[in-house]
């Protein structure tokens, strides 16, 4: 028996050195890369679910991650897409505003510029998330429910490409996880152990409202392609698709068309002028919002289901550069119209 005892203690000891050490890697790498995470805070407008035709104001809160000394971010595009104001609050508490520069909503991700420089301003370091493999560790650093600088731990459980169009050369990728994610987590990063980041934080699924394990986060080989490499055109909208019994309801002339949900303010769409809906109205399981304008055209291209025209569509706005007209044609009010404005 004490022999047996005598052979297991240096076995024990390894066992016991090696999850000290782990448990430091990860509280180095955490304070290593806990500067660069920030909590994105957004403001807005939406019409009042209890007041018919009044707007009230909103708010909404992130996560981001600095990726360079000049002030930009990264953070989920759901955060950020119709935000008339957004914030960027550091580690010490300093508040900066930013602007939306880019935004890829297939992949859930958006670049901010951060208007003015804090004095010390430190960046992540971006990985490769193609050296990434399913089993290994990661964690993640975000504002879970406005709680900042949150640290949970998990392990990569797969690699998920939806269905690529639009001849895309990089298809969009998510990483699974089931580290603990939450509301509030959106566009925070994900970082291997070595303290890179792998990828922003998107979204999870849950039956009961809260994290059961399935999150996922786009690839950052993902966000690099489409905010660093392409820059992404970023239209300030939300819309709603509506073709087939809906659009014949709608009186809308064509099979398909956008219907505005939200503007934000100083976004391409706020200076075309284009209006939001105002009347809530629920089909199935879905809210959406009438009232607003129909887009029917874009530089002249029908909206269309057809997946040729909405690739034409995409690829139009990805060659539009800054000072270039944008053409618009609407549905308002039971009349057709354009609108147009510099990007």
């Amino acid at each position: 028996m004490y022999y047996r005892l005598f052979v297991l203690l240096p076995c024990l000891n390894l066992i016991f050195l090696s999850s000290i050490s782990e448990g430091y890697s990860l509280s180095k790498a955490f304070q290593e890369v806990d500067r660069a995470v920030v909590m994105i805070l957004t403001t807005g407008r939406e019409y009042s679910k209890v007041r018919p035709g009044k707007q009230v104001a909103t708010s909404g809160l992130g996560s981001g991650v600095i990726i360079s000394k000049d002030g930009l971010v990264m953070t989920a595009a759901h955060v950020v897409q119709v935000a008339d104001e957004v914030v960027v609050e550091f580690l010490g508490g300093e508040r900066v505003s930013a602007k939306v520069v880019g935004a890829a909503t297939l992949a859930d991700v958006a670049l901010l510029k951060l208007n003015d420089l804090p004095e010390e301003i430190v960046p992540a370091e971006l990985g490769d998330s193609d050296n990434v493999s399913i089993g290994e560790e990661i964690f993640v650093v975000g504002a879970p429910y406005g709680v900042t600088h949150t640290l949970t731990v998990g392990h990569i459980s797969g690699r998920r490409v939806p269905k690529t169009f639009c001849n895309q050369i990089m298809p969009v990728e998510f990483l699974q996880t089931d580290a603990a994610i939450n509301q509030g987590n959106s566009g925070g990063p994900m970082f291997s152990m070595d303290g890179k980041v792998i990828g922003i934080v998107s979204h999870f699924l849950s039956q009961s409202g809260g994290f059961e394990g399935l999150g996922f986060a786009a690839s950052i080989n993902t966000a690099k392609e489409l905010l660093l490499r392409q820059r992404p055109f970023w239209t300030g909208l939300e819309v709603y698709a509506v073709s087939g019994a809906l659009a014949k309801a709608l009186n809308v002339p064509q099979e398909s068309g956008l219907l505005i949900q939200r503007v934000a303010d100083g976004s391409p769409g706020h200076y075309l002028g284009l209006r939001p809906g105002m009347i809530r109205i629920r089909i199935g399981n879905e809210e959406i919002l009438i009232g607003g304008d129909i887009i029917l055209e874009i530089h002249g291209i029908v909206i269309s289901a057809n997946p040729e025209q909405s690739c034409r569509i995409r690829e139009t706005m990805a060659e539009t550069a800054d000072g270039d007209l944008i053409d618009v044609k609407v549905l308002r009010e039971g009349k057709t119209m354009h609108l147009s404005t510099p990007k």
